[in-house]
């Protein structure tokens, strides 16, 4: 039985491909077409459509309908739990380079003048 991946590896799927981080940071500010994003790309309207519709199921990207225009709006929230898993990682790698940096303060503190140690 294939069981669905969790949002988180949902949303890293997601954010693997360049060109989707490219669309997102394009929709920080603001929402945009179809057409407005695809224009810095050298990609068909439905090749960013494809784009969007993974940025979509990741729950990143929400589109609008107003009359004929769709615009695809960003939706922050899965950005905001990567940031809280990343974190995590941050803190521990934060004090094991604290702890390092310790280590060799000690370890230039035991040393004499031109390099030779006690």
């Amino acid at each position: 039985m294939v069981t669905a991946p969790d949002p988180l590896t949902t949303t890293f799927a997601a954010l693997a491909d360049p060109t989707r981080r490219a669309i997102l940071e394009r929709l920080a500010a603001g929402e945009a077409s179809v057409g407005e994003l695809a224009a810095p790309f050298d990609m068909s309207l439905p090749a960013v459509s494809k784009h969007l519709k993974v940025l979509e199921r990741a729950g990143l990207v929400t589109r609008g309908r107003e009359a004929q225009w769709r615009p695809a709006r960003l939706a922050p929230v899965p950005l905001r739990d990567v940031a809280g898993w990343v974190g995590q990682y941050r803190r521990l790698w934060e004090g094991r380079l604290d702890r390092l940096d310790d280590y060799l303060h000690a370890l230039q503190g035991k040393e004499r003048p031109h390099g030779r140690k006690r």
